[in-house]
């Protein structure tokens, strides 16, 4: 069993009444497990290696120790962020890109499940606007970035633009950009400009980190045949949905080409097995703990003239004798 999810989920198990792992040591062990899946590097990245399915060497039969393995994640991910806020130095922004149901939406709520919602941001880009279309197509985005001292979380994000106007070059069309500017070199120049912009951010302060939930075309049918299917999911299911699966070829292809010209060594990618929401769910939460943790996070310090305020003010609240 994965030595992240045994560590973890024995501290839950075996010690309940002193509770879970002290953050700092649950920190050095999802940072192992979160690395398994980092690309810093995208150079040579080839996503046919990244198996949909893979859970390392875990079973179905572990499950419940995942999900007790997740259960001490979340609460150390509210610690963490609650220094974040405190802290009011740091941002986060976290981007999660995927085919339909890979798992964004469900990542999205069991992870971040414990945080404070006053400190944590969420949001999904859709089909542009005609004012997004109006101006450059990071505007809609940059306009959502977090604030020092929250988390962010973009629900598909500027990558569309070399994802799925890739895909569709009728999209790109509808972009109202000059002519002489569309040219055989403009992913490569969307590439650069991302590049150039997320170490804008990092440098002043926003730290980014970005997910590419990888399922597999067999598992996506799956999916799909279940929100047709079952009443309570038909709402989550698109006719257009089942059509861009005879694109699938193009995606993985555009897919490979972005984390090979984007993955960087202080805006990396999670390429995360998917075919398994619990398993993937276990990679996320290990990669933002280990993102948080190496903040060097820590509550605020109080000098001298703010202490002498604090007796003073508990002088006051104390019944005088």
């Amino acid at each position: 069993m994965s030595t992240f999810i045994r560590s973890v989920s024995d501290a839950m198990l075996l010690n309940k009444k002193a509770g879970h792992l002290k953050t700092k040591q649950l920190i050095t062990k999802a940072s192992k497990f979160a690395e398994l899946y980092r690309v810093t590097n995208g150079g040579k990245f080839k996503l046919k290696n990244v198996d949909p399915g893979d859970t390392l060497d875990l079973k179905s039969g572990d499950k419940p120790r995942a999900k007790s393995a997740l259960a001490a994640g979340v609460e150390a991910l509210s610690e963490l962020q609650d220094k974040l806020y405190a802290q009011d130095k740091w941002a986060v922004l976290l981007i999660l890109q995927a085919m339909d149901a890979a798992g964004k939406d469900g990542a999205i709520k069991h992870v971040m499940s414990g945080l404070n919602p006053q400190g944590c941001q969420v949001f999904s880009f859709k089909v542009p606007t005609s004012e997004d279309l109006d101006h450059d197509y990071l505007w809609r985005c940059m306009k959502c970035l977090p604030e020092r001292g929250r988390i962010g979380i973009f629900n598909r994000s500027y990558y569309e633009e070399t994802l799925v106007v890739r895909v569709h070059p009728e999209f790109l069309a509808k972009q109202k950009l000059p002519p002489a500017l569309i040219t055989k070199d403009i992913w490569k120049d969307r590439f650069q400009d991302i590049r150039a912009f997320e170490r804008y951010l990092t440098r002043n302060g926003v730290i980014v980190r970005k997910f590419f939930l990888h399922v597999s075309k067999k598992e996506q049918r799956r999916r799909f045949l279940e929100r047709i299917e079952n009443p309570d999911k038909n709402w989550k299911f698109s006719a257009n949905d089942a059509k861009e699966r005879e694109h699938w070829k193009a995606y993985m292809e555009a897919y490979e080409d972005m984390i090979q010209h984007t993955a960087t060594k202080d805006a990396p990618w999670y390429v995360v097995p998917a075919d398994n929401k619990w398993f993937t769910r276990l990679v996320v939460a290990a990669a933002v703990i280990d993102t948080l943790g190496s903040l060097k996070l820590a509550y605020p310090q109080v000098g001298p003239d703010r202490l002498r305020e604090l007796g003073e003010a508990k002088r006051l609240l104390l019944p005088k004798k």
